[in-house]
């Protein structure tokens, strides 16, 4: 039997470039396509496909969340994070989510393939620009502030620095106002924040935001 894959990516036209280029190998069948965290969360429920394809930047809760929520659900899931972003924080906190491999687009095509063959037999896999970052952080005094954060405090993070208020994150991440407001606390001591133009800026410093729409 093939190896089955749900796809997650938010554009469309992508997903059907990855389709095209899986199904060709003759063992890797796309048995489904998400284009949100949310979609994405029951699809691996209906399904249990052996491997999920995730982006991160994805509308509402990031890929990086809803790969906890899969692991959470589903220990044994296999998740290989596929990204535009090669910086080394990003790979730490899909694989501390559970994601088995993480690679980037900018990988060759065949990459991807090796990848979610490696994933699917349970090994960890790594593009070599990840690897490398992944290296280099190891390296002392290249830790990153935001390495200091738990996962539930990264994500919330990553939304309060889309300027989504208290009420509309605690609602996208299923807790209350009141959780969400004392993560908000935490962040902004372990970060030495004062206020959410810095926590911007931060983001932005990241890649985690788009400077452009700023």
């Amino acid at each position: 039997m093939g190896i089955k894959v749900l796809l997650v990516d938010d554009h469309a036209v992508v997903r059907e470039g990855y389709r095209r280029l899986l199904e060709r190998t003759g063992d890797i069948e796309v048995v489904a396509e998400s284009e949100s965290a949310e979609d994405a969360y029951r699809a691996f429920c209906d399904l249990s496909p052996d491997v999920v394809v995730m982006d991160i930047n994805l509308p509402g809760t990031s890929g990086i969340e809803i790969t906890r929520r899969i692991t959470t659900r589903e220990p044994g899931a296999r998740v290989l994070v596929f990204s535009m972003h090669d910086d080394a924080m990003f790979a730490s906190r899909a694989l501390q989510a559970g994601a088995r491999g993480y690679i980037t687009k900018a990988s060759a095509p065949d990459v991807l393939v090796d990848a979610i063959r490696a994933v699917a037999l349970n090994k960890v896999f790594l593009s070599q620009d990840v690897a490398q970052q992944l290296a280099l952080q190891a390296i002392p005094g290249q830790q990153l502030p935001l390495n200091n954060l738990s996962p539930r405090e990264f994500e919330v993070f990553r939304l309060l620095a889309e300027g989504r208020s208290v009420a509309d994150i605690a609602n996208t991440m299923r807790l209350s106002q009141k959780t969400i407001a004392n993560y908000q606390s935490n962040i902004r001591q372990k970060l030495e924040l004062t206020n959410s133009a810095q926590i911007i800026r931060l983001a932005m410093s990241h890649g985690l935001v788009d400077s452009g729409s700023r």
